[in-house]
């Protein structure tokens, strides 16, 4: 059997899913109402499902011990990274602006990219890492996902 290559849900270990969940509705992001306040919440992207719940629950549900997740990444090395496709140059500047007001820390300014493209930076409250991006070679369909060559 093949594994289809598809992400379906992301999911966010976070301290707090209350005032995750409050971070991600202020960008104005919609929560599925199959959510359980305080314990998980579901967002409606356009490519799946985002979804936070407290980093212990995300560890314990794996049947790990908290440091086992990566035990041979440096502390303050980031593994995983979420990227926000956009439209045009500004409309990352926007959302980088629009996620700061929110509440987010702004890691790096938008800027033209190394391989092409214009990309920015933030954290969300939770300190996970953010890319927000537009590439003119990577159309995005009508849901927002890009279209690679």
């Amino acid at each position: 059997m093949s594994v289809p290559a598809r992400v379906g849900l992301a999911t966010l270990g976070v301290t707090d899913v209350a005032r995750a969940t409050e971070f991600y509705r202020s960008l104005g992001w919609r929560v599925s109402r199959a959510s359980v306040p305080g314990v998980v919440t579901y967002f409606h992207t356009a490519g799946g499902l985002l979804s936070l719940v407290t980093a212990v629950d995300l560890t314990v549900d794996a049947g790990l011990p908290p440091r086992a997740i990566a035990p041979h990444v440096p502390d303050g090395v980031r593994t995983t990274m979420l990227t926000i496709t956009m439209e045009s140059p500004e409309a990352v500047d926007e959302a980088l602006r629009s996620v700061v007001q929110a509440g987010a820390t702004l890691v790096r300014a938008g800027r033209p990219g190394e391989a092409g493209g214009y990309l920015g930076y933030f954290t969300d409250p939770d300190g996970h890492l953010w890319e927000v991006n537009h590439h003119p070679e990577w159309p995005l369909d009508e849901t927002g996902i890009p279209q690679l060559p």
